[in-house]
Parts: C-alpha cells; structure tokens; sequence
C-alpha cells in the first residue's frame, strides 16, 4: 500500500500570509502575486493608429424599459434613450441579458465591472485585475500614461485594480488630470520626478533581493510564486524607466484651456462633461490608450439639470419603488446621460486622426452594474459599446433569464486592442455574433 501523502507544509521557514518583505519603510505581503501569473501574451506594438478604450459605469443604472429595445437584430426599433443617439445608431452595439457570473451584492458591485470578481459583498471578498489594467500592462509603456482612472463624484469607488486585487483611486478633478496631461513642469520639477522613479527602482531592487534570499528556503509552489513575482518585478521595473524617458519628453500642446471644475456635487452632469472632454482630449494626443470614468450617483444630492433642479437626490430617486414621479425624475437624468453620451461621440468622430475618424480607433463601452437599480439587481445589464473597430448598428439580445456572459465582450475587446487574449475572468471565449470591422 502506497503511503499516504504527507500534509502541504508551506516552508521550513515560518512564514505567515501576512509575512512581509521590507524596503525603505515599504511592506510587501507574501506571498502577493498569484493572480499576476501571466494568462496573456505581451502585445506586439499594432501597425497603424493605435487603438484606445474609454469604460464608463453609471453606477446607478437606467430604467430598463426606457433603454432596451424590444427587437433583436439590425432592424430593431429604437427605445425612448437609444432614440437620443439616432445620429449614431450605425457606430454603436446594444446588449440585453449579460452579466457577470455570480457578481451580485448590489451597490458593492460596482468594483467589479471591469474586473467580473465573484461576490463583492463578501466579506472574504478580493477584487481581480480590471480590463483597462490589462491593457497598461500589456501595451502601458507605448504612452505617457499606461492608463487614468477618472470619477465624477468620488474619490474611491474606482474601476481600475491592480492583479493584487488593490484600487487605483480615481481622479476626480479635471483641472489636475489636465495639468498632468499638458502642463510641462519646471526643469526643478522634472529632476524631482525623475529622482523619484530611480528611488522607485532601488526600493524594487532591494525588496527582489530580499525575496531571492527567501526563495531557497521555500517548497516548490511557493518557489514558482515567487519566480512570478520576480516576473513582476522586473515588469515593473521596465515601466518605471519608461516612466524615465517619458519626464524627459515635452508634453503635447492643446489649444484648449484648463477645464473648470464645477464646485458643487449638484453639478454632475457638467462634471461628466468635462470628464469625457478631458478623456476625449488624451486620446487625440495619444497620452494614454486606456481610461476609466467611474460616475457616482449614490452620495449626490439633488441634481441641477438646464431645466431646473430635481426634487430628491440621484440615489432616492433611483429606488423609485415604481412612483411615476420618481421615475420621471430619473428619466430625466437618463436621457442627460444619452445626450451627453451623443455628443461625446460626435466629438470623437469629428476627431481626425491619420484621415480616418478618432471613434473607429477608440472603443467606448457604457454600461452599469445594476441591472435594476430600485431591486439591487446585478443581471440584464444596460450595456453598449460604440466604435473601435467592430460591426455596429445592431441590438445584441441574449437570454435574459440565463445571462450571457459579458467578460465575453471583453476578449473580444481585447483582442481588438491587438492583445492576444484567450480568455478574461469568467468568460467562456469572444462575444458571440460581434464582429471586427473591416
């Protein structure tokens, strides 16, 4: 009889999970990296016009009945918010009955829509990394910024996380991202930058040799993780000294002036305005290829619109609990959301770049995390994706009592982006029935 395998013992040095390496004052748990082993080939740089990708989550949704439409196909009658992007019914795609698997928890799950990490509400819960962060990993070095992470009304709710499961915090002053973008800093400001990205590379520097000292001590699972931190690592290091080379570099010169941001909360849909301007103007510069815009509505008051302002706050008034006034109220924030959504792809395709409009190269995709926000629903998710490169003009409609998988569409934007990407979080392979692009 074969003898029983011995327990799992994890080193013969006592090392915890929350055992530490230390540089500089700086703590790095161990073991930190599992979920960066590598899933994706690394990008080869794609001939032509780069492509870009702007997510946007409205974290509060949209009234369902007012956004899908009730027929499938090219031919499909446009719903009361879809006839607000007439002009650009041939530039985008609509989704009904997607969502992602085992993502629920309500308004926590809002973190989770780019990444697709299960059960948000958890409390064991850990986010995964997100689309646009696989896109700066893969392709981040090839522009100023691998990546910007935007919101309208927070400061923490973000869309991008790291492959440690940690949040990038959003920006959410314009007028800094565009100081960031545009704004070269005195010669004094760019040796200061510039000595804090060597400082950054020797703590990376110590901290590795740390590890490596560990690494004879440790079975092989854990060897082969640190081997992928090591991996990282040196990643890592390769970004920071482009990082270097990119300070040494003049920023691009815009004609447009320092964005105002508008002082009050109420404000909000002028403050999404000028983040899709602001997104809008790092593309047309090539500062980055990937941009999150996290719009919060949960802790706005009352919002201001043209017309006049709402008698209740976004968040009340997206649990209607079905009062026509509510929802009426809401509608009306809908459809500023669709006009703005309009006139950001009016401006993209007025954008020229290399003779061809600036939407065919920038993917946009829209959508939410609730499928219905007055019963915390996460299924049925409005979802839409406009330009980048795809066959558009048509209503994608999947099962909406067994939802397809929307990591799906998210394969097939990576592999648009030029990523040879095989799979992403829960996804069972590419967005059945979309197409590239000639």
């Amino acid at each position: 009889m074969k003898p029983s395998r011995a327990p799992y013992v994890a080193s013969r040095v006592p090392l915890s999970r929350r055992a530490f390496l230390r540089s500089a004052g700086i703590g790095l748990s161990l073991p930190l990296l599992q979920a960066m082993s590598p899933v994706l080939g690394r990008a080869a740089p794609v001939p032509g016009a780069p492509r870009r990708m702007l997510a946007i989550c409205n974290n509060l949704g949209l009234l369902a009945d007012q956004f899908f439409p009730t027929q499938a196909g090219v031919g499909y009658t446009a719903s009361p918010y879809l006839r607000l992007l007439g002009e650009h019914r041939a530039d985008f795609s609509v989704f009904s009955g997607v969502s992602h698997p085992n993502v629920d928890g309500g308004h926590p799950a809002d973190v989770c829509f780019l990444t697709a990490a299960p059960h948000p509400g958890s409390s064991s819960f850990r986010n995964t990394i997100s689309l646009d962060q696989v896109i700066a990993e893969q392709i981040g070095t090839l522009t100023r910024f691998p990546s910007l992470t935007l919101g309208v009304n927070t400061r923490t709710r973000s869309l991008s996380w790291t492959g440690s499961g940690v949040a990038i915090p959003p920006e959410d002053k314009a007028a800094d991202v565009f100081r960031q973008l545009f704004l070269q800093g005195s010669a004094t400001e760019v040796t200061t930058q510039l000595r804090r990205l060597d400082t950054g590379r020797s703590i990376l520097d110590a901290v590795a040799g740390q590890a490596s000292s560990l690494r004879r001590d440790l079975p092989a699972p854990d060897r082969e993780r640190l081997d992928q931190y090591f991996t990282s690592v040196r990643e890592l290091e390769q970004r920071l000294q482009a990082s270097r080379g990119w300070e040494q570099r003049p920023k691009p010169a815009v004609s447009a002036p320092v964005p105002i941001d508008p002082a009050n909360p109420a404000a909000y849909m002028e403050k999404v305005r000028v983040m899709y301007d602001l997104a809008r103007l790092a593309f047309e510069t090539d500062s980055t290829r990937a941009i999150t815009l996290m719009l919060d509505g949960v802790s706005t008051p009352a919002l201001e619109l043209a017309e006049d302002t709402l008698t209740d706050g976004y968040h009340n008034l997206s649990h209607h609990g079905k009062s026509e006034k509510k929802r009426g109220e809401l509608r009306r924030i809908d459809e500023w959301h669709m006009r703005l959504l309009a006139k950001l792809l009016t401006d993209l395709k007025a954008t020229r770049e290399d003779g061809g409009p600036l939407l065919d190269r920038t993917m946009v995709l829209y959508g939410s995390n609730f499928g219905d926000a007055n019963a915390h629903t996460c299924f049925n998710l409005p979802t839409m994706l406009a330009g980048g490169g795809f066959r558009h003009g048509r209503h994608h409609a999947f099962n909406t009592a067994h939802n397809y998988p929307l990591p799906n569409l998210f394969v097939s934007m990576l592999q648009r982006m030029g990523i040879p990407a095989e799979r992403f979080a829960s996804s069972t392979g590419t967005c059945r029935g979309l197409e590239f692009a000639g």
